[in-house]
């Protein structure tokens, strides 16, 4: 990995992006801004499987008023943070942390996936259900931490080596 790190940070893109001071800042702004849609959009949607908001409208009628903007924003999460990559490889690709984030991510986008195929195949059970079954609640609660855990593994990325130690193989390489 400390190879493809080099050899990215030597290309012209990443060398543009890291020559321009304003973009790295840019890029994680929108990157923020980003996953604060994902994770307040799928709060709304896990408090209304707990049956603690949004009681007057169906599990249904949430899931497609929030479902576009988690998935756009996770559109914009991929694009921006493969610009961060590219900017900054060694920082993002050498880390513990920026691992972590990307299994987490991809965990969540798979429990993403599969609540709203579920919900899709049983529309007119969730037309009805005020407030979902504890096995539908605990996976929500688990969804939410997931994603919980991609934030604060995307903020560890700037002190990988000060948390990680040893783990971290900023210390190896």
């Amino acid at each position: 990995m400390n190879e493809f790190a080099a050899w990215l940070a030597g290309t012209s893109l990443s060398n543009t992006i890291a020559a321009n001071l304003w973009v790295i800042p840019l890029v994680q702004s929108i990157h923020i801004v980003a996953i604060a849609v994902v994770f307040v959009s799928l709060f709304v949607v896990v408090l209304r499987i707990w049956g603690w908001a949004g009681r007057d409208q169906s599990l249904s009628a949430t899931s497609d008023r929030f479902m576009p903007f988690i998935w756009g924003a996770l559109a914009v999460l991929v694009i921006t943070g493969v610009m961060m990559v590219i900017g900054e490889p060694a920082r993002e690709l050498i880390s513990f942390s920026f691992w972590a984030k990307m299994a987490l991510l991809g965990i969540g986008i798979l429990t993403v996936f599969g609540f709203q195929r579920h919900l899709a195949g049983h529309r007119e059970q969730w037309e009805t259900t005020l407030v979902a079954q504890p096995s539908t609640r605990l996976l929500a609660a688990l969804t939410l931490l997931v994603w919980l855990g991609v934030i604060v593994m995307g903020r560890l990325i700037a002190w990988d080596a000060r948390i990680w130690g040893s783990l971290s193989p900023q210390l190896v390489g």
